[in-house]
């Protein structure tokens, strides 16, 4: 257990990691429409740079989770953080556009660092510092989804591309030698042995599941490749969780996560990561549609993004009042609060405002909310499992987190597809795809906030030790 100024180090240490690891999986997206000329490669080959890293991270978190558990939580974060370092090396200097796929997909591996750290503070930090702790780095997810377009704009018209992977590298070795030196280890261990058979099969379902969702629109929905990839996810994932009931040390303990405050926290998870992410990413899209649209400001990529800056700023500010509030009324109200502003937040983009400041003031309110209900999540997974089994768990919300992110570019481009707006000869989203994204996200984060008002609270579990 470290003490008052050691846990100041520890938690910025950790928090500082997480906001490197949210930056990775959201910075690379105003890039991307670049790297076809920059490459020589196609448009769809260059959304992989975006894939690769999104099934590596959702493959990789629950394996590094239970990891943690066993052979210690610091140690995994090491090694994450030193993939993360090795990857962005690799990225700078990718000769092609293989080498670079091949960097990007390394660095999903890092996702993990986010559940791995907030593990951690439970189990080193003085209990009175673990909440705003926690709050911290789970907001660093959404954190890093507001700054990391701009500090792409930035660095890109500066330096060019390559000069992102090399300030992502030299942050990763910074933290590397702040983490070894502030952060002790963890004295828990879950023990038992590793389950290779469960990490192979959820590593399947996962990379078909994921593969569908977010590779359905540029396929088609109706694709030979889409519907195999999904119905596979449908055979493999019911006898993944088959197998795993049937262990005695699995890589995931479904019976803790089928008990009724663990599952409806990752349910309302799902929810609120779609709601979160439509109110961060295509808020962006409609200050930078042409103004010919009706309802665009014609915006450029970098304004759009320094323009919603105080979003970030906003979620680092609530998540230490989302940790208050958590102390005095428990992390249950917190999540509510939250996924009420996320409501009114999507709700007011929905209404497609005519100025662009009152689209800034809707999202900040969103962002508020993802703040406190992202900063409460952890919170309600850590009160109900084995404190040896914390860093598998938060994995495994931390996935369901991006599970419902990446249903949102699915949805977005689905219905975008269908309603569009002709503009000086090009086919752009008409407003009222916009409004109907929005209030499916809305009515996402109203689900969330039901369902998290009829979470019971957390049981006491036992410690297991096999």
């Amino acid at each position: 257990m470290t003490g008052r100024h050691g846990a100041t180090g520890a938690i910025v240490a950790l928090g500082s990691s997480g906001l490197l690891v949210s930056l990775l999986q959201t910075a690379i997206v105003p890039l991307i429409p670049q790297f076809p000329a920059l490459l020589s490669v196609s448009s769809s080959s260059a959304s992989w740079l975006l894939t690769a890293t999104l099934v590596a991270g959702a493959v990789s978190a629950p394996v590094l989770g239970r990891l943690g558990d066993m052979y210690g939580k610091r140690r995994m974060l090491v090694l994450s953080l030193g993939i993360i370092l090795v990857s962005a090396v690799l990225a700078a200097v990718a000769p092609n556009f293989a080498v670079l796929l091949v960097a990007r997909a390394m660095q999903g591996v890092g996702f993990g660092v986010i559940a791995l750290g907030m593990s951690l503070m439970r189990d080193v930090l003085p209990s009175a510092k673990v909440a705003g702790g926690v709050g911290l780095m789970s907001s660093s997810l959404g954190v890093g989804g507001a700054i990391g377009p701009p500090v792409t704009g930035i660095l890109a018209q500066h330096g060019g591309w390559r000069l992102l992977f090399v300030a992502v590298a030299l942050g990763a070795l910074g933290l590397l030698v702040v983490v070894l030196r502030m952060v002790p280890e963890s004295g828990l261990r879950s023990g038992g042995r590793f389950d290779t058979v469960g990490a192979v099969g959820l590593a399947a379902g996962l990379v078909c599941l994921l593969l569908g969702i977010s590779k359905g629109s540029e396929w088609g929905w109706a694709s030979p490749a889409v519907l195999g990839l999904l119905a596979a996810s449908v055979a493999v994932l019911p006898v993944w969780g088959w197998f795993e009931l049937r262990r005695s040390s699995p890589l995931v303990d479904l019976r803790v996560a089928a008990r009724p405050a663990v599952l409806r926290t990752n349910v309302a998870s799902v929810l609120l990561g779609f709601s979160m992410f439509a109110a961060f990413a295509l808020a962006t899209q409609v200050l930078q549609a042409p103004v010919a649209t009706g309802y665009g400001f014609g915006l450029s990529m970098l304004a759009a993004g320094v323009l919603l800056l105080p979003i970030g700023g906003a979620m680092m500010i609530f998540s230490s009042v989302s940790a208050r509030i958590s102390r005095g009324h428990g992390p249950r109200v917190t999540v509510i609060a939250g996924s009420a502003l996320l409501v009114v937040g999507n709700a007011g983009i929905a209404s497609l405002p005519a100025t662009m400041w009152l689209v800034v003031v809707a999202a900040t309110v969103g962002a508020v909310g993802a703040a406190l209900a992202y900063s409460a999540l952890p919170l309600l997974i850590m009160r109900a499992v084995p404190e040896t089994e914390t860093a598998a768990a938060n994995s495994l919300n931390t996935l369901m987190r991006q599970l419902g992110t990446s249903t949102v570019t699915a949805v977005a481009a689905a219905v975008s597809g269908l309603l569009v707006v002709q503009v000086d000869g090009h086919l752009l989203p008409a407003g009222s795809a916009y409004t109907i994204i929005f209030l499916v996200a809305a009515a996402a984060a109203l689900v969330a906030l039901l369902v998290a008002a009829r979470t019971p609270a957390p049981q006491p579990v036992e410690t297991r030790t096999s």
